[in-house]
């Protein structure tokens, strides 16, 4: 979500950028040198004081009244499809700036680390890391936290053995994200469930505690 508000900073600051390079004379140059120069600030802002970033950020979600629900809903997605694929979670937040969920698997983490990942296990990750795209895709119109899950995505077939190529990359991130979305859809209360739990700061137990309440209804 964090990349979500420096993607929109960015993104806008340099659309208006191309637009004032059309204006007349000096104001053709001026404006969008300081234009250009707020994204700048931002990611310098980011990488000296993050506290100040956070603020930022948090006034970034008054624009988007979902954006927590986003948030939620996100990681919630995350969570649910890791528990049914079998993989262990070890975590999660969903403090902005900060939102994530830790899996917590020694054999995985070796595959990862010495780039060992075999398909089946490539293919479990990637159900994983779109999950929270997924999610978004299923419930609003637009989606924007899709950029932390597209880089995890890639960081796990930059880890693949034998490497896969761009199409089959392709591939594998439309599948991936069909299989999480229809995994959701088929969970969708048990996904509810999981989102109301998470949202007020349940333990990883007793999230999965929801999880299993929600599968027994």
């Amino acid at each position: 979500m964090q990349a979500a508000f420096l993607f929109t900073v960015v993104g806008t600051t340099g659309f208006l950028g191309v637009i004032a390079g059309q204006l007349p004379g000096d104001w053709g140059f001026f404006v969008p040198y300081l234009i250009g120069s707020i994204s700048l600030v931002v990611l310098a802002v980011g990488s000296i004081s993050p506290g100040l970033l956070q603020a930022a950020i948090g006034g970034f979600s008054l624009f988007f009244p979902d954006y927590q629900d986003r948030i939620a809903r996100h990681e919630a997605a995350h969570f649910l499809v890791a528990y049914l694929l079998g993989l262990p979670i070890l975590g999660y937040s969903l403090d902005i700036g900060k939102e994530n969920v830790n899996l917590i698997d020694k054999r995985l983490e070796k595959l990862i680390y010495s780039g060992q990942l075999d398909s089946k296990e490539l293919d479990r990750l990637a159900v994983v890391a779109m999950a929270g795209l997924a999610a978004e895709g299923l419930q609003y119109d637009k989606v924007i936290g899709q950029s932390a899950d597209l880089f995890s995505l890639q960081r796990f077939i930059n880890r693949s053995k034998p490497p896969i190529g761009k199409d089959q990359q392709q591939n594998l991130t439309r599948w991936a994200v069909l299989f999480a979305a229809s995994l959701i859809k088929n969970n969708r209360a048990v996904h509810e469930a999981l989102i109301s739990a998470m949202s007020n700061k349940a333990t990883v137990i007793q999230c999965i505690e929801a999880i299993e309440k929600a599968e027994s209804v």
